[in-house]
């Protein structure tokens, strides 16, 4: 858009406009309203070496565009996130998710702290993601429990966002520490459904949303991931349970040894290719209600594996897919500045 800066309408004034700012940035994307921005250079500049390097060239004027002795420097970004970065900057980012909004604040501020190397921004954009998409197993349990607790918002159940998004946006500014988790819950969609694109999740639209589609790299990702976690269940409901044998304190051999079968036969039966394994562990250890003629000491040797196997299926989440391990992401994507 054309704009004459020489006289900057209130209309078009954002959020913040600071009346004693040094500088405006005119935020004018091709494909939305222009949006300006008061501010004060020297806060700008001294989180970030771009914005730095961006001011020295804004000469004040007669020589540059300019509005009330303020130098007008272009940008090219999208205007609720250049707005969301400048007050974070001032205020701090804030670390909510009560709805798909929260998310796309997110992805925007993660997005422009990127592009402009605004390092703390960014990790504190991906540690609020982290807590939803996260990298330890605890985190895992949370969200689970949290999603099956939590009531729909705007029609949309908790996380309230799509795993796709999740992943697109995890490529498109190169954080790698959530992609094993979005991989993980993409891989309970059918990938028919996720090629059709018509989730209500994938259609709200918002300036900051990722993309919708699925790569060609993600799909063999995708695949690798299906893959990975039906061979858990698999292992889990043979190997844990059909194959197991009494604890060396067993009381009763016989009995436990028919009871873990009875119970591999039924979770072969109740799992699906929609079946998230790592809580599937957990479900399996509720049923052993139904199994009175189990001993104490299996059942607790069978916790203690199922504990184990929940552990060891999470560590291998990231590798699966051709990732490093969740501690070489942690030290790279949430390395303190």
């Amino acid at each position: 858009m054309d704009i004459d800066v020489t006289h900057i309408p209130h209309s078009i004034r954002g959020d913040p406009w600071f009346e004693d700012g040094n500088i405006i940035l005119l935020a004018d994307p091709e494909d939305s309203a222009a949006v300006a921005f008061k501010v004060h250079r020297g806060v700008l500049a001294r989180h970030s070496e771009v914005f730095q390097s961006m001011f020295e060239g804004a000469q004040p004027p007669p020589h540059e565009e300019n509005f009330e002795q303020c130098p007008v420097v272009r940008m090219h970004d999208v205007p609720v996130e250049l707005s969301n970065l400048i007050k974070a900057l001032y205020d701090g980012p804030h670390g909510h998710l009560r709805g798909i909004q929260d998310f796309f604040y997110s992805a925007g501020i993660l997005r422009i702290a990127t592009k402009y190397c605004i390092t703390h921004i960014r990790v504190q954009a991906i540690r609020h993601l982290t807590q939803t998409w996260s990298h330890t197993l605890r985190g895992h349990d949370d969200m689970l429990e949290h999603a099956l607790s939590t009531t729909e918002e705007e029609g949309l159940s908790y996380p309230y966002v799509h795993p796709l998004h999740v992943l697109n946006l995890a490529r498109a500014v190169d954080v790698r520490i959530i992609v094993p988790s979005a991989l993980y819950f993409l891989s309970l969609y059918p990938l028919t459904d996720i090629l059709r694109g018509d989730h209500p999740k994938l259609l709200v639209e918002h300036p900051s949303r990722p993309s919708s589609t699925l790569t060609a790299e993600d799909l063999q990702a995708y695949a690798l991931m299906f893959q990975h976690r039906l061979q858990l269940v698999l292992h889990f409901v043979r190997k844990t349970c059909g194959a197991r044998t009494p604890s060396d304190r067993c009381s009763s051999g016989p009995n436990c040894r028919k009871a873990f079968a009875q119970l591999s036969n039924r979770l072969s039966r109740e799992w699906l290719p929609r079946t998230g394994p790592i809580h599937f562990m957990s479900q399996a250890l509720d049923e052993l209600a139904d199994f009175p003629g189990i001993c104490g000491h299996c059942r607790t040797a069978f916790k203690k594996d199922v504990s184990a196997a929940r552990e060891e299926a999470w560590t291998t989440l990231p590798t699966a897919v051709g990732l490093p391990t969740w501690e070489q992401l942690e030290a790279v994507d949430l390395a303190k500045p």
